[in-house]
């Protein structure tokens, strides 16, 4: 019997503590079992040849949304999950962790839910469950404990009926203490979307009046739902969640106004994380995409782009994620004001980091793993996962750093079928995908028979409970 299952040969690898470093990894029982020097004597059942590329930690993309058709609520078939984790795969990645978005208590939808995605998963997943009930805050510390989601999404814009378009029910900020009280209580952390939705009707009203057609496209958006909205509620979330005892994950931060408030917060003592997205690296309200681009929290401007790229690369941001919504073109019909918000973005999370990110701005290759693999596996509670590590899961990124190709509609994998990176020519190409060990892509193709690999994360948060 061979002492491997496969050993990866010839590339660089990014390793924890060392950098980019040349080695052979050699990998068993889906996991990293030694990481070699270079050309080292050792016997594996296969070995791959991966000269002139590097190694990375399969990315983490800890925010998205996995659902069924125009549906974002939940996966209701398999296929959902396949075609969805296909086009993650394809991306470089290896774990996904969407939103379960209910008005049912979670115990109820869960195992199901769960099933469903295995059946139909080649990349492993986790769920945050968000709580808008009663009856689901109830059983938050189960969900936390019993059913390994220690991370728990709260909307705060749901009031006044805001959240029917969702189905959910309002809350209010009593409902969102005692969440976090809850949370702090048994090792959970809250996500909230920050918005002071009461300021953002004013705003929208104003905003609509004054281009009722929409013909300002993302600026009337922007207008109608600005960075200060978003700004007073991760302050507020934040001085809330802290002394309820709970740390808090600001999900999607858009604006440099956002990034201050929070980061005012963290200098006061508060335990406070922040995430953002491709999209608020890379497009702002003059982008011509239109209300291809409506996303909420909205596009913001250049100078905002600029000012989360700095807190990037100064470590105040510690997570990239992508908000992933696979709705398909269709809802982005009839104007601004109609377009439904939200955009795919998993197949292009690391080509986008690796395009902008380390060969546009200089960002180092360690930085990228760290906001994109190993603070996501930290923050989530994925212990298994993160790094290339003796004892980890074997979830590695094989990239041609320096290939550079374009991306068209017909290359979409998601079902969604387009993405807001049409045209673009990236620089940075995936080659291989492995989770746990198995191919799931090889040769920039998909594997066919990887579909259903992809098993369920139990996740406990580091230091807490």
């Amino acid at each position: 019997m061979s002492a491997f299952d496969l050993i990866i040969r010839g590339a660089e690898a990014v390793l924890p503590g060392t950098g980019r470093t040349a080695c052979d990894i050699a990998i068993k029982g889906g996991k990293i079992a030694a990481i070699l020097s270079p050309g080292a004597a050792a016997d594996a059942a296969q070995t791959l040849d991966a000269t002139g590329l590097v190694a990375l930690p399969g990315v983490i993309d800890a925010h998205l949304h996995l659902g069924h058709g125009k549906d974002i609520s939940r996966p209701r078939a398999p296929r959902d999950a396949d075609v969805e984790t296909a086009s993650a795969a394809i991306g470089g990645v290896t774990t996904m962790v969407p939103y379960l978005l209910s008005s049912e208590k979670h115990s109820e939808i869960f195992a199901g839910v769960r099933d469903v995605t295995e059946a139909g998963a080649r990349i492993d997943f986790g769920y945050h469950f968000i709580i808008s009930t009663e009856e689901q805050l109830a059983e938050v510390p189960a969900y936390i404990t019993e059913y390994g989601a220690p991370t728990l999404k709260i909307f705060m814009n749901n009031r006044g009926g805001e959240g029917k378009r969702l189905g959910l029910p309002d809350i209010d900020d009593g409902f969102f203490f005692r969440l976090a009280e809850l949370a702090g209580q048994h090792g959970g952390m809250v996500a909230p979307h920050p918005e002071n939705i009461e300021v953002a009707w004013v705003l929208r009203d104003r905003a609509m009046k004054a281009d009722p057609e929409g013909k300002g496209g993302l600026a009337s958006w922007d207008a109608s739902r600005p960075d200060f909205v978003e700004g007073e509620a991760v302050q507020r979330s934040s001085y809330l969640a802290n002394v309820a005892g709970a740390p808090l994950y600001v999900v999607h931060t858009s604006s440099a106004a956002a990034l201050e408030a929070g980061l005012a917060r963290r200098k006061a003592g508060d335990e406070i994380f922040f995430e953002t997205c491709p999209h608020y690296l890379t497009h702002d309200v003059t982008d011509p995409i239109g209300a291809v681009g409506k996303i909420n929290p909205p596009l913001r401007s250049r100078k905002d782009c600029d000012r989360l790229w700095q807190g990037i690369a100064e470590g105040e941001i510690d997570s990239v994620a992508t908000d992933h919504v696979h709705r398909d073109i269709s809802s982005k019909d009839n104007g601004i004001w109609a377009a439904s918000p939200g955009c795919p973005g998993m197949e292009t999370l690391l080509p986008v980091m690796l395009t902008e990110g380390y060969h546009a701005r200089g960002l180092p290759l360690e930085r990228l793993v760290e906001v994109l693999s190993e603070n996501p596996a930290h923050l989530m509670g994925l212990t298994s996962k993160g790094a290339l590590a003796l004892g980890l899961d074997a979830d590695i990124v094989l990239v041609d750093l320096d290939r550079e190709w374009q991306l068209t509609r017909d290359r979409v994998v998601s079902s969604a079928g387009y993405s807001i990176y049409e045209g673009k020519t990236f620089k940075g190409a995936i080659e291989h995908t492995f989770v746990r060990g198995r191919a799931v892509v090889t040769g920039g193709a998909l594997v066919a028979d990887a579909v259903g690999h992809g098993r369920y994360q139990h996740r406990k948060l580091k230091g807490r409970g």
